[in-house]
């Protein structure tokens, strides 16, 4: 007879790898992918966080200047997405520098321009 309740055990129904505890939660996941301990995974979001806002509130200001409170021409906009990466990352590295994660950035930062340029470290070096 089957259980049409849903209190069937949920273990049995679970992968082997996360029955035996091996379920890690998403920050240690994140702490294992960019080789950090879990509890300086909080503080990175929060870099990125505040990365994310400081230039989105910069945008309006920005765009009031140079269009002179006038609608921006559609040229503009593509050039405000073009070169919002590069102020993007300063803001990302000043922030990782107030909250003591620059290393961190400064390595992201790296190994994120060299994968936009298409620089590949060199086999056998």
């Amino acid at each position: 007879m089957s259980d049409h309740s849903g209190t069937a055990n949920f273990a049995s129904r679970m992968p082997m790898d996360q029955a035996k505890g091996g379920n890690k939660g998403w920050m240690a996941r994140l702490g294992e992918r960019w080789g950090v301990a879990p509890s300086r995974v909080l503080v990175i979001l929060l870099v990125f966080a505040c990365t994310g806002f400081t230039v989105m509130f910069l945008k309006k200001p920005i765009v009031a200047w140079v269009t002179g409170e006038g609608d921006a021409p559609l040229i503009f906009s593509v050039l405000y997405y073009v070169l919002i990466l590069p102020l993007y990352n300063v803001v990302l590295l000043i922030y990782g520098a107030l909250f003591g994660q620059f290393s961190f950035f400064w390595a992201f930062e790296k190994r994120f321009f060299g994968r936009l340029f298409g620089k590949r470290k060199a086999s056998g070096q």
